[in-house]
């Protein structure tokens, strides 16, 4: 073949053979996979989601590190979809505002170019995205425990508005937020969900300085539950009239938002009962027992219900036997009036025979068999039951608890002398203990006029007690009157409540009643023994004359 002119193969040379018919890319598109690269300041900014609002505390200590030692390791970052800048992907807002600052000190090259790791945007589209990058910020710094709750409480308010626009708008339930929030590496526990919120709509306007210098989940709890239940007691009180609930708790937790290290709960307590009354021409104690109740409904509502384990069986006795054991009763605290020392040790009915005789011979097997059934010292003990649940029964252990004293369990005391449980406006567990939050002169008179009141109300003459303002019991009787249509009980129970209560008139029941209650100069009043004896008695005599008159069969609640 002949070879062609120079020019000839110039020009072939030069001829446009191979066009791109497609458009110029202007960038490299973002790597598909994890990928380490090198990026200026220039290039990364922080994110701007970023549920840290406050500086880190270890700020200095980390700044000093990293001056020494530069970075240990790589931050991940990320790049919206058609955005020029990255973005911290879940954790280095803190390291990268370091460098920023050790850049613009020390203009050392290591500072202003980063060695990163590079991951991939969210292909889903959508607010997806959006939420990897804020859930990986929350449990990243979970992780390190640097975040404040209102901070966490805020980034979960912006997932939840996340998720929502992610759903098209549709509103969120808590229940839902913590199960998507675990779905994606972030898991909140919904009654934490409940303290965030309640955090962020009714405490943050008032008392944002308190909650950003490190106010924990325990004491906005507290606040919580003293908001709900003092709300629900002014919607009970309060006239349509009267100014909103929301201004008076706002403008009172205003007020403590001063020092966060003097901040007291007690205080903002004492203030918002206060000026609820005040506005309501309401009793402070009253006001407080109320709220204080219904404070403690919350807490139980709001808390994981007690698991008890169940009795272990002893080895050697059938599966059958097993649900009849009991624990041998536990003595009764030294200095207490339950303290009564018996004549052998307490056992439940069907305790006394030993294990040995379950296994023995076909006597012992009947003699077993013939065995009345053993009974339930719960329902032996109670009156009347107590309109209650489980989870509102621990409320009362609660407050025992938080004033650092146990509370006395009926369940477990339910074979001593003392306790017996009786429903009500205040439901009675033990006629002997008295809790700690009831232990002053207002409030006990507050129960004794209520139960006065219960007493009468048995023969239908609740009306004729009347709470009295003056110190003395709390109440006053009206004396019984005989009019010929009162129900037969009505004069003797009028009578001893009327020789109970505060009284102009005293008669000789009154005067034979006084040595019960109070010293009268230098003759002292029966002592505790002596009252509780004096209980004992009535019981005992009440339950002679059951079976005297042939009703004591058995089938009352207390036999």
């Amino acid at each position: 073949m002949p070879r062609g002119s120079d020019p000839d193969i110039a020009r072939q040379l030069l001829a446009d053979t191979f066009q791109r018919s497609g458009p110029d890319a202007g960038a490299l598109s973002d790597p598909i996979a994890d990928t380490p690269m090198v990026v200026t300041l220039e290039q990364l900014r922080p994110y701007e989601l970023n549920p840290r609002v406050t500086v880190n505390p270890l700020y200095a200590e980390i700044k000093a590190s990293i001056r020494e030692r530069g970075l240990d390791t790589a931050p991940a970052i990320t790049r919206r979809p058609g955005e020029s800048h990255y973005i911290i992907r879940n954790s280095g807002n803190t390291r990268l505002a370091i460098l920023r600052e050790l850049w613009a000190e020390t203009k050392d090259e290591r500072f202003f170019r980063i060695p990163c790791l590079f991951r991939p945007w969210p292909t889903q589209g959508g607010m997806r995205g959006e939420i990897v990058a804020l859930t990986g910020h929350l449990a990243e710094n979970e992780l390190h425990g640097t975040l404040t709750f209102i901070e966490r409480a805020l980034g979960v308010e912006k997932a939840r508005e996340l998720y929502e626009q992610e759903s098209g708008g549709k509103p969120m339930t808590q229940v839902e937020l913590a199960r998507r929030l675990a779905a994606d590496g972030y898991p909140v526990p919904q009654p934490h969900i409940s303290r965030m919120r309640d955090a962020v709509q009714y405490l943050l306007p008032a008392i944002p300085s308190v909650l950003y210098a490190g106010m924990g989940r325990h004491q906005v709890e507290r606040l919580s539950m003293l908001r709900r239940g003092a709300e629900q007691v002014w919607s009970q009180r309060a006239s349509a009239e009267a100014t909103a609930f929301a201004d008076i708790f706002q403008d009172v937790l205003a007020g403590f938002d001063t020092a966060p290290a003097e901040f007291s709960f007690e205080r903002v307590r004492d203030e918002l009962v206060g000026q609820m009354a005040q506005a309501l021409g309401a009793d402070y104690d009253v006001l407080a027992l109320d709220i204080a109740g219904l404070e403690g409904r919350q807490r139980v509502l709001h808390s994981t219900p007690t698991q008890h384990p169940a009795p272990v069986p002893h080895p050697s006795m059938p599966a059958s036997d097993a649900a009849a054991v009991r624990p041998t009763v536990p003595p009764a605290a030294a200095g207490t009036p339950a303290a009564i020392p018996s004549a052998s040790p307490a056992t439940f009915p069907g305790d006394a025979q030993p294990v040995a005789m379950r296994t023995g011979s076909s006597e012992a097997t009947a003699s077993q068999a013939s065995l009345p059934p053993a009974s339930d010292p719960v329902k032996e003990h109670t009156a009347s039951p107590a309109a209650t649940t489980e989870r509102l029964q621990s409320i009362q252990k609660l407050v025992a608890d938080h004033h650092g004293e146990p509370l006395p369990s009926f369940a477990d005391n339910v074979v001593r002398a003392i306790p017996v449980q009786a429903g009500g406006l205040y439901p009675i567990s033990d006629v002997w203990h008295i809790e700690p939050g009831l232990d002053t002169p207002d409030r006990l008179r507050a129960h004794i006029v209520q139960f006065a009141r219960e007493i009468a109300s048995e023969v239908g003459e609740a009306g004729r007690i009347a709470a009295t303002d003056h110190g003395g019991v709390g109440y006053a009787c009206d004396a019984p009157s005989a009019t010929g249509g009162e129900e037969p009980r009505s004069p003797a129970l009028l009578a001893l409540l009327n020789a109970l209560g505060d009284t102009a008139d005293a008669g000789p029941l009154a005067e034979a009643l006084e040595p019960l209650l109070r010293n009268q100069g230098s003759i002292p009043r029966l002592s505790d023994s002596g009252l509780v004896k004096l209980f004992r008695l009535l019981r005992l005599a009440r339950r002679l004359f059951e079976l005297q008159a042939g009703t004591g069969n058995g089938t009352g609640a207390m036999p």
